[in-house]
């Protein structure tokens, strides 16, 4: 991670954090850099946010004037920038969200020619121009200005193609779809819609300052109160660039992304279609995951938090499935990145071929309490080093022995330690995150926010 660019791009409080300077720096930069020996091709596409328009205004102006050509795909989701960015060759795509964050917050994600997310060298280059330490970037004149161009034909195809990967018709399905007041409160309702379901939408209505406000995949009660009310065979719920997404079973309860990735490896691996016997996770996937891919024979690897370590860990070793807890789940058959409507389909597909419900396919799997607790502190690297700290996350973890863990880790956004426990008690859970917690406080490290 860099000065600007965390796991999942430059994010930040709109003109506080990140700034429209900030963005007109990126354009200029993106533009320059891809435009050395051919015009270069971007395309963008943005959340509902209201500062999501002022980015988008700033980057095609840093863009244009290096001489780049800018297709706009307007109000759409990342993964569907990304399918864009691959199927229709262009240069680099850019998607304007803070993802499950707050209206007020705003990001920019950059995303290479292969529809992944910008590898560390290229952001490195651009850090360094954000801090003057770049090149001399030369403002584009005459016919060699760039353009600007509407490009909503690529969402759609987007669309056509998410429907093309259905096994079955969904007609006779109840389904409830929680579109968080984000990029997917046009395009699921018409996915699932064409796919024949009979669809009943919540928080569909974006005005700019509603986004993810008590809502979507990070507030999924109203989803379960919907599923409940109207006996809803089941329900979904995207974050603000739906890149994410949880399910709520006909019971009302939740399958967050450990529960699909069970039901969904278990189903790869019955059809024999589970390359290398393997899901990814990342190391904040639940305990009660791993003990039940253990009595399934299904292998598993860990790497660390971000749907993007997922990624490369899929890419290097050939394996097909993976994605964290939070709801992103990569299928990389299909996808690049995660994509939560994508998820919606392939939860659709294992319901539907199997003939049973989403809570039936999800029993075996038992998931341990979880405790986490997110502490400011003055210094997360100080923090993670210090003796007293560690050692009491040691004694926690001798305690809980095989029947539970616990995970000490830095925020990769924030300047916050998190301490995660699990066990077969929450009680249990809760006494040793206060253990651990009561040395951070107890040497000074904590501070108010």
């Amino acid at each position: 991670m860099g000065k600007y660019f965390g796991t999942d791009g430059f994010r930040g409080e709109a003109n506080k954090t990140l700034t429209v300077e900030h963005a007109y720096q990126v354009g200029r930069f993106i533009g320059w850099y891809y435009g050395k020996d051919h015009p270069a091709r971007i395309v963008i596409g943005k959340d509902t946010r209201r500062s999501s328009y002022m980015f988008e205004y700033a980057l095609v102006s840093g863009l244009t004037a290096s001489g780049a050509n800018v297709s706009l795909l307007h109000v759409t989701t990342t993964p569907s920038v990304s399918y864009v960015v691959r199927s229709d060759n262009f240069d680099c795509g850019i998607m304007i969200s803070a993802s499950h964050n707050p209206y007020y917050d705003n990001g920019i994600k950059l995303i290479n020619a292969n529809g992944e997310k910008m590898d560390e060298e290229t952001i490195l280059e651009i850090e360094a121009y954000l801090d003057g330490q770049g090149p001399d970037i030369p403002l584009a004149t005459r016919d060699h200005i760039g353009y600007t161009e509407d490009y909503s034909a690529g969402r759609n195809r987007y669309i056509a193609y998410l429907i093309s990967l259905a096994t079955r018709s969904y007609r006779g399905m109840r389904v409830g779809l929680d579109c968080a007041n984000g990029s997917v409160w046009m395009i699921a309702k018409s996915v699932f819609d064409a796919l024949g379901a009979k669809t009943y939408v919540i928080h569909d209505k974006p005005n700019g300052l509603n986004i993810n406000e008590n809502c979507g995949s990070t507030h999924i009660q109203s989803l379960q109160e919907l599923v409940k009310a109207e006996h809803l065979d089941v329900g979904f719920a995207f974050d603000g660039d739906a890149d994410r997404c949880l399910a709520v079973d006909e019971n009302g309860n939740v399958v967050n992304g450990d529960g699909i990735l069970y039901l969904y490896g278990k189903y790869l691996k019955e059809r024999h279609k589970l390359l290398n016997n393997t899901v990814v996770t990342t190391v904040m996937s639940n305990l009660g995951l791993y003990k039940a891919f253990d009595r399934e024979g299904i292998q598993y690897e860990k790497t660390a938090v971000g749907d993007k370590y997922v990624y490369e860990c899929m890419q290097q070793n050939g394996h097909r499935i993976g994605g964290e807890q939070s709801g992103h789940i990569i299928f990389s058959k299909y996808a690049t990145t995660g994509d939560g409507l994508l998820t919606a389909i392939k939860v659709m597909e294992v319901i539907l071929e199997r003939k049973t419900t989403l809570s039936r396919l999800v029993a075996s799997l038992e998931i341990y309490p979880q405790v986490l607790k997110n502490v400011p502190v003055s210094d997360k690297e100080v923090v993670m080093q210090d003796a007293d700290v560690l050692s009491a996350a040691q004694a926690v973890e001798a305690q809980l022995g095989e029947d539970g863990r616990i995970l000490l880790r830095p925020s990769g956004t924030e300047p916050l330690i998190r301490i995660m426990v699990e066990a077969k008690k929450r009680a249990l859970c809760e006494q040793c995150v206060d253990q651990v917690y009561q040395v951070i406080q107890k040497k000074g490290y904590v501070t108010v926010r």
